[in-house]
């Protein structure tokens, strides 16, 4: 399972010119879910991401949690991160775990960040969506279960 987390001043994300989900300081979250992936890989992430120390505090240093500082998170699932592209000039998808099973994990993944206390916002799973945010920073980090 893949993360791409963001540091963010603010988000919102849109489908059909509809904002379904948006934030005012946290994190946003791009999640990728991979065959093979398992409840113990959103366990790790939603634990490590909810504890990350990437925040900076009063000496502007990256001290503070998403928990310490109170903030959201807009979780957003994301296959494209899953792709394979060593070869040619088309992504190959087949790393990435099948709609329905990865659906499931998307919403365990929510359910466990708001399980550690986080406000939970959030994209609709295999839609279309436009995602705005403003990367505080920047700050960016990608997080892998299997690393």
């Amino acid at each position: 399972m893949i993360a791409v987390v963001q540091r963010s001043s603010k988000a919102s994300v849109k489908v059909n010119d509809n904002v379904i989900g948006n934030i005012n300081g946290g994190l946003v979250i791009l999640l990728g879910i991979k065959k093979g992936d398992v409840e113990k890989d959103v366990e790790f992430l939603a634990q490590k991401i909810s504890t990350l120390r990437m925040f900076s505090d009063d000496s502007d240093k990256m001290n503070l949690s998403i928990k310490d500082i109170g903030g959201s998170a807009l979780v957003i699932s994301q296959f494209t991160l899953c792709a394979d592209t060593r070869k040619g000039r088309r992504p190959s998808f087949v790393q990435a775990e099948v709609p329905d099973l990865s659906n499931k994990l998307y919403e365990h993944f929510k359910a466990a960040m708001v399980k550690h206390g986080i406000p939970v916002q959030s994209g609709e799973f295999g839609a279309l969506m436009d995602v705005s945010l403003v990367n505080n920073g920047p700050v960016t980090f990608i997080l892998d279960s299997r690393e």
